[in-house]
């Protein structure tokens, strides 16, 4: 068996390894049932994953056709892995094994629904639905085989271990949480057991918010009242899904005036960590005295206590992973064949059918009964005689042998030999 694919498969990234936060909100696609409707256009399939510290887009296609379209979309600096290496690559993603953080779980619910967008708007193949879900479940089996995802954090969970490792405690300290969604869910979670004196939870759905203060006993609030909780925090963490910044520089200076301790001139410290993407908070407000502003690069810099114990596990995942990828290359090989022989089948139906209505119109007085016998004897003898030459497509397609495979097909279906190629 060869490593080749039966049809092209590439995936272009942009992630934490070789981007920052900035350089990542550059290449992002707003909205992404446009983009998907745009580049369903240009390909067989394609999904879009986008989560906070990475950009991948797969697509049932070759490099250079991606890379134009990329262009077309203003879109570059992109990393490219094509046919197997894009398999092997799709597995790290669901693995965990790419992650900022090893092993975390997040990602296989971020790949669930990138796959479900795609397929809600009719432009994830069967392929690509195949090589999303066999990565799944690749990953799922590596986390219970390993235990890589033991004592794993996610990116919400960081952030609060960020926080603390900055204030020391989080023991008695206010904390706002903006955003109600996966994200906000996962930083909530994590705050639960820090002995909090209060917890607020704010949304632009208010009724999302109430629910997730109810689970850890917070506060809900209104994003109209959104600085008034702001300056009664300790820390705020940002995670919402908005298009825009939340927080801005000089609505916030503004609000701070109020946040001096009487007969202080000095601001009463803030910390901020946006783990947002795009940006919850503007920039601008690194320069307001008294706030520190962390985002999603100063993550990677979190000790991680159990990081020795996941990078062990990382190897054997690492080793099994490798002996997925065989199974993998097969069945996304098998998969591919299909459309090798949709055209064999294709071409056979139209002989059958054509031979059928001669016999039609050459029997007399032919009732419906015994067209219905021709009918069905035409059908089950082209089935019949296409079964072995269909095993052994599908058996070139999973060994990748695709020009065998090919040269098969054309010369049932074009009288082609298929000694001639090798002769030239």
């Amino acid at each position: 068996m060869t490593d080749a694919l039966f049809s092209p498969l590439t995936i272009a990234g942009i992630s934490h390894h070789t981007a920052s936060v900035a350089e990542m909100e550059e290449v992002r696609f707003g909205d992404e049932s446009e983009f998907l409707t745009r580049a369903g256009e240009w390909f067989k399939g394609v999904v879009l994953l986008q989560t906070c510290n990475r950009i991948e887009i797969i697509v049932h296609g070759g490099s250079d056709l991606l890379t134009e379209f990329l262009v077309t979309e203003d879109r570059t600096c992109w990393t490219f892995w094509e046919n197997s290496s894009a398999l092997v690559h799709l597995l790290d993603l669901a693995s965990g094994l790419d992650s900022m953080v090893i092993g975390e779980d997040q990602i296989l619910g971020q790949l669930r629904k990138a796959l479900a967008l795609s397929e809600e708007l009719g432009v994830a193949d069967p392929l690509l639905s195949l090589c999303i879900n066999k990565a799944i479940h690749t990953g799922s089996q590596a986390r219970r085989m390993s235990g890589i995802n033991r004592g794993a954090v996610s990116i919400g969970s960081a952030a609060v271990l960020l926080a603390e490792e900055q204030l020391g405690s989080l023991a008695g300290r206010h904390i706002l949480v903006i955003g109600s969604g996966e994200m906000g869910v996962l930083v909530t979670q994590a705050l639960a057991a820090k002995r909090l004196s209060a917890i607020y939870v704010a949304n632009r759905t208010f009724d999302r918010a109430k629910r997730l203060a109810e689970k850890v006993d917070g506060t809900a609030v209104l994003m109209a009242d959104l600085y008034r909780y702001l300056t009664m925090s300790d820390v705020v963490i940002c995670c919402t899904a908005a298009p825009h910044p939340v927080i801005r520089e000089d609505e916030l200076r503004e609000a701070l005036k109020g946040r001096s301790w009487p007969l202080d001139r000095r601001t009463q410290p803030l910390l901020i960590v946006d783990i947002a993407q795009p940006r919850d908070v503007e920039d601008g407000v690194r320069k307001i005295s008294g706030v520190c502003l962390f985002t999603i690069d100063d993550l990677r810099k979190v000790n991680d206590e159990t990081a020795q114990f996941r990078k062990e596990a990382a190897m054997e995942v690492r080793s099994y992973l490798d002996q997925e990828l065989q199974q993998f290359t097969r069945l996304f090989n098998r998969k591919a064949a299909d459309e090798v022989l949709a055209s064999l089948h294709t071409w056979a139906e139209s002989i059958r059918v054509r031979e059928r209505d001669r016999a039609d119109s050459r029997i007399q007085a032919c009732d419906e009964h015994v067209r219905e016998v021709i009918d069905d004897l035409s059908r089950v003898l082209t089935r019949k005689l296409l079964a072995d030459v269909t095993l052994t497509i599908r058996g070139y397609a999973e060994r990748g042998e695709i020009i065998r495979a090919e040269e098969l097909v054309g010369a049932i279906t074009r009288g082609c030999d298929p000694c001639s190629r090798k002769q030239e």
